[in-house]
Order: structure tokens, then sequence, then C-alpha cells
């Protein structure tokens, strides 16, 4: 039984001193952070892109080709 006590005391102290896991948590915090922004600015960004795709499609649409020289 008092090895298991050791092993679990060396492993927390190991844990709290490594560094390994740190890359994950950086990753997954960057995630939350991205995922926040398209939550928040999605409907914006997709009535920008459509308002100026449909401007697009409209001067194509209407090109005639006696502008080009």
């Amino acid at each position: 039984m008092q090895f298991l006590s050791n092993l679990r005391t060396r492993l927390r102290k190991n844990l709290l001193k490594s560094n390994a896991g740190q890359g994950a948590t950086e990753y997954i915090l960057l995630l939350v952070v991205i995922v926040g922004l398209v939550v928040a600015f999605g409907p914006k960004i997709k009535d920008a892109v459509r308002t100026k795709a449909d401007k697009l499609g409209g001067e194509i649409t209407n090109f005639t080709g006696d502008e080009v020289k």
C-alpha cells in the first residue's frame, strides 16, 4: 500500500512540473477563442460575403465586353 502512495505522490509532482501538456492546452484555448469569434461575428461576415457575391454576380451578368480595350 505504501508503494502505491509513493507512486501517486511522485506522479503528482512530475505532472505539476511537466510542461508537456501545455501545448495541448494552448491549442484548446485557441480553438475556443476562434469558435467564439465565429459565433459572435459569423452572421455579419456571412452577410458581407453574400452582398459582395451578389454584387459581383450582377456585374458578371451585365458584362458586355465593350469596356475591355
